[in-house]
């Protein structure tokens, strides 16, 4: 059986990682299922270990780390990747880290193939991928938008495929005022108009828009000038916008409403996780990076693009 290095923290998040009962993937999947089947056992023995050993010995200072990583895969990512990779060579100078995009498929393929150290993958890992690891580092999540004067709370997902296709075009029809609905859709070179589009079995000539618009944060503005509109963007983004004061508001999906608490814990159903996914167990210079990428050290850098981390 592999074993398992207690002290290091990538291990230490990806076993005291949980869910709440749903059937949603384990925090790092991989051959063995060795973080499944022991991730409790281990924990306790982690705890264990602390309690009775105390405080660790002074040790001389780590060598520093050198070396090339070469990232490949989800375009969706990459601009997150590249954020944290500078960040990273910035704290060790005798590291390179490239990113190149080419789609999750590329990023699966080269990490299986050893074509590159780690691959991006904006999905979970399929049975099929079974013989990779799989670490999420952050969720993509989307969320309807509309006015914050907008009598409508909640809706379900008949109704927004109903609105996005033009069969349902007043907001009377769904509790609201007796007004038109103002269809907002993103260009197509959105990864969240792909999530949508994925998520709700449509294809981009289906959604009948008043008008295309553009990144998050503007239609975001779009929105909040406009009483009629609804639009979808990113769960922190918005969450963020409405906190600030802007006048919108989030509108809650099947009842679940659309916060990023809900979308770290997979409850909110429209996300997916961000992951980062390698050939075998990660070490050395990769698995230093893919913990760098999951600590506090870059909150900052995950939610300035737009996603929610996955770890407090």
């Amino acid at each position: 059986m592999p074993t398992v290095d207690h002290g290091h923290s990538l291990f230490k998040h990806a076993l005291c990682f949980k869910h709440d009962g749903s059937d949603e993937e384990d925090f790092m999947s991989g051959p063995n299922k060795l973080f499944r089947t022991l991730s409790i056992a281990v924990f306790l023995c982690i705890g264990a270990a602390g309690a009775e050993t105390g405080p660790t010995p002074m040790s001389t200072a780590p060598a520093a780390l050198s070396g090339r990583l070469l990232l490949t895969g989800s375009s969706t990512m990459a601009p997150l990747m590249m954020d944290i990779g500078k960040r990273f060579q910035s704290l060790h100078h005798g590291v390179q880290v490239e990113v190149q995009t080419g789609g999750s498929g590329r990023g699966i393929s080269d990490a299986r193939e050893g074509k590159a150290d780690i691959g991006m993958a904006s999905r979970a890992l399929s049975d099929k991928e079974a013989d990779l690891y799989g670490v999420p580092i952050a969720r993509d999540g989307i969320c309807l938008i509309v006015h914050r004067d907008n009598l409508v709370r909640s809706l379900s997902n008949r109704q927004i495929v109903g609105i996005f296709t033009g069969r349902i075009t007043r907001w009377d029809k769904l509790g609201g005022r007796n007004q038109p609905i103002t269809v907002l859709n993103p260009k197509p070179s959105y990864s969240s108009a792909e999530l949508f589009s994925q998520y709700f079995n449509l294809k981009y000539e289906d959604i009948k828009a008043s008008r295309q618009t553009g990144d998050n944060a503007v239609r975001i503005a779009e929105i909040a000038n406009d009483p009629n509109g609804i639009s979808y963007t990113s769960v922190g983004e918005a969450e963020r916008k409405m906190q600030a004061g802007v006048p919108i508001r989030l509108l809650a999906l099947d009842g679940v409403p659309a916060t990023s608490k809900n979308i770290r814990n997979g409850n909110f159903p429209i996300s997916r996780p961000l992951t980062l996914v390698t050939k075998t167990t990660p070490s050395g210079l990769t698995r230093t990076f893919i913990e760098f990428a999951l600590s506090p050290q870059v909150t900052d850098l995950v939610q300035a693009n737009d996603f929610v981390p996955y770890l407090d």
